[in-house]
């Protein structure tokens, strides 16, 4: 049976200590058939301090997305820095439970990341690396404007290639 389209109502909030239980949610086989696997629990843990340190860094944030009015924590966005092509840029991530999927969570915790990314004034470019097999990712980046490079051989996990399409906007150009 198809999910019920609605209009739901998020918002993105930092990353904390508390959100490890979350990170375990995520890190499900059918939440990352197209990054590689669920991590091992001590990968999970090294995850999540990473995403807790990134706070006040000036290299990047990460954020725990939230449904209202439950204030149900259903996924996770960050965004953060990488040199692509000899180019300091941000790279952006999102996740979002299964039983969420399909109702513009993803869409608007991403939207919300960008303003915070474009608020900062750091960096002209923010990409997105979805693996070609995935269209729901790849939707959001078309639906939120981003522009697409091409497909492209990306590194992740490390150690591990996959072919991904590149996904660009220009943080300094107006939505």
């Amino acid at each position: 049976m198809p999910k019920e389209r609605k209009q739901v109502d998020v918002r993105i909030e930092p990353w904390k200590d508390t959100d490890l239980a979350l990170l375990f949610r995520l890190n499900a086989p059918e939440m990352l058939e197209h990054l590689g696997g669920p991590e091992t629990e001590e990968q999970v843990h090294r995850r999540h301090q990473r995403y807790v340190n990134i706070t006040g860094t000036e290299t990047g944030q990460m954020f725990t997305i939230v449904m209202l009015p439950e204030f149900e924590p259903v996924g996770n966005i960050g965004y953060w820095e990488r040199v692509w092509e000899g180019e300091t840029v941000y790279e952006i991530g999102w996740g979002v439970l299964p039983e969420y999927q399909g109702l513009g969570i993803a869409s608007a915790a991403t939207k919300a990341a960008i303003a915070c990314a474009r608020a900062e004034n750091k960096h002209q470019f923010l990409h997105a690396f979805p693996s070609v097999d995935n269209p729901g990712s790849n939707g959001i980046c078309r639906k939120l404007s981003f522009t697409l490079k091409g497909e492209c051989n990306f590194e992740y996990p490390p150690g591990s290639m996959m072919r991904c399409n590149d996904w660009f906007l220009d943080l300094r150009v107006s939505p």
